[in-house]
């Protein structure tokens, strides 16, 4: 009788010698199979997700300004009105002033809206700010934010070096610039970078025609991306409709060219069928304002303003015979909205801004149509929403965030780019700040800065090893360190001239010479002017680093 193990030997199928090179193809197949089926989410970026959005979310009670009440209200002008009337509607003071996909946009979220809370929808509910309402149009800015997290998990899975690349989309995802400008004070810039990023994305695939049609989609949901559309015209006109060697495409220029007129068609195209299009262009393009916003943007003209007030100071010193404009004493040191006059220095005109910026950014251009690569084409772009930002007419200090976005990709380039990074984020951040204004805020407008660059900074200076400088390199090292650590001194100085301002005696009369009230734009000034020292900075040398490449 056989035993039990001789009989299951016998059962045992046979199993053929298996050839040495056979099993290393095997391997080879299966290991390229799995790096192509990468999970959704690595553990690290589920992570980065649920910390974000349990982040944002805690925010829901925080401050939020008018334009809060600016996008309820387009919720409702979307909803309640035919679209003949709204550019038309005047109900309230914040009017439908964005391009036409973004109205589309606001006419998508208002059903919802609708469904949830229909007095968020009503139009003449001016100023309602019920929890439905605050809920709903706080996730909304989470969930379409979601664009910009799937375009940074996009430049993970393309790079070169993943780890780098997470670290610069991790910092980009929990940016200060989004949380404050969006999450609290409310707004939806993380959508629309998001169709940025992809648009950029599409460019370093060689997918030239989709990015010039998502870039055309962006600009018609905000038209301040006009100031970056002289990089992506001369960067499509060179490398997509001409060849390498200098001859013309055509056929390439009629898609590029019939793709972007059908995108403005769609978008501009009912309103050309009802005779609206100086209606509307009238509200994206309100050349009424003056040159600096109420906060002056920490940009040149910041510097020029401040420059004009200590000359105006000097003369009154001095008793000097000079002509001076006293319509610039108000106009330029109290905060106000309107046209900006200087007391000593030649008023700017809308067509002084253009021509300065134009001439700046052609620099940049004529470089671009040189060498049109993939980080040609990131360096002119940040540098063409750099010169907008620095001498455009009107420019909103959030506009800052048309720098720090593409500059974050360059970031890893050398040391002197990400040393150039930091400066530039450190004063476009804080020069954010006074858009919460309120002492609920300071704590999360400044605590949750400092653990951004605590985390942030020290990943990407690993990768970017400072190389040895000269005597003169590492005296401007120094300085530009001490300039920053003066950012420290001055969040104490205008923390407390805030506190003394809130503070006023009651015979305090805001006429007197010496009342408080005369100095109630100061901590304003001082955020601005130091600011844009440090953006002005790095903008010549961003300059001086894309020129001599």
């Amino acid at each position: 009788m056989a035993s039990p193990t001789s009989s299951l030997s016998r059962r045992r199928p046979s199993v053929a010698p298996v050839n040495p090179s056979t099993l290393s193809k095997s391997v080879e197949i299966v290991s390229n199979d799995a790096r192509r089926r990468v999970p959704w989410f690595t553990s690290e970026e589920r992570d980065v997700l649920v910390l974000s959005t349990v982040m944002k979310v805690l925010l829901f009670p925080a401050y939020h300004s008018t334009d809060f009440e600016v996008h309820r209200n387009w919720l409702a002008i979307t909803h309640s009105l035919p679209i003949s009337k709204w550019y038309y509607d005047t109900t309230s003071e914040w009017t439908l002033d964005y391009p036409p996909f973004f109205a589309y946009f606001e006419y998508l979220l208002s059903w919802p809206a609708y469904f949830i809370d229909p007095a968020i929808t009503t139009l003449s509910n001016l100023n309602y700010a019920a929890w439905s309402c605050i809920a709903y149009q706080r996730s909304t800015v989470i969930l379409t934010e979601l664009v910009l997290g799937a375009a940074l998990l996009r430049f993970v899975r393309t790079s070169n070096d993943p780890s780098l690349q997470r670290i610069i989309s991790a910092s980009l995802f929990l940016h200060p610039g989004f949380i404050i400008v969006d999450h609290i004070h409310f707004q939806y810039n993380g959508f629309m970078f998001g169709i940025f990023l992809w648009s950029i994305i599409a460019s370093k695939n060689g997918q030239l025609l989709t990015s010039g049609i998502l870039f055309t989609v962006l600009l018609n949901f905000k038209h301040i991306y006009m100031y970056i559309a002289p990089a992506y015209f001369v960067f499509l006109l060179r490398a997509y409709c001409f060849s390498p060697n200098g001859g013309f495409l055509l056929q390439n220029f009629v898609k590029l060219g019939a793709s972007v007129a059908g995108i403005f068609t769609v978008s501009l195209g009912p309103f050309l069928a009802m005779s609206q299009i100086p209606q509307l262009l009238s509200r994206l393009f309100p050349f009424t304002r003056g040159l600096n916003h109420a906060y002056w943007a920490a940009n040149a003209w910041a510097l020029v303003t401040a420059g004009d007030r200590v000359l105006l100071l000097w003369a009154k010193i001095r008793g000097a015979n000079t002509a001076i404009d006293t319509s610039g004493v108000e106009s330029t040191s109290r905060g106000l909205v309107g046209d900006t006059h200087f007391a000593i220095l030649p008023n700017v005109e809308p067509k002084h801004t253009f021509i300065i910026t134009i001439l700046f950014q052609l620099l940049f251009l004529v470089k671009l149509w040189r060498k049109p690569d993939y980080k040609s084409f990131v360096h002119a772009l940040t540098l063409c929403g750099y010169c907008s930002f620095m001498f455009g007419w009107h420019v909103h200090e959030k506009a800052v965030l048309l720098i720090l976005v593409p500059l974050s990709l360059l970031v890893a380039e050398d040391y002197a780019h990400y040393r150039t990074f930091v400066i530039v984020s450190m004063a476009g951040i804080v020069g954010l700040f006074p858009l919460l204004f309120t002492p609920a805020e300071w704590f999360i407008k400044v605590g949750y800065t400092a653990v951004w660059f605590a985390v942030t900074l020290p990943g990407l200076a690993r990768r970017v090893p400072r190389p040895t400088p000269s005597w003169i390199g590492e005296i401007v090292h120094r300085l530009e360190g001490m300039y920053i650590y003066g950012f420290v001194i001055l969040q104490i100085v205008v923390t407390a001239l805030n506190a003394l301002l809130a503070w006023k005696s009651p015979n305090d009369s805001p006429l007197s010479k010496n009342s408080l009230s005369q100095m109630e734009f100061l901590p304003l000034l001082l955020t601005s002017v130091y600011c844009a020292v440090g953006i002005t900075w790095a903008f010549l040398c961003l300059s001086w680093l894309y020129i001599k490449s």
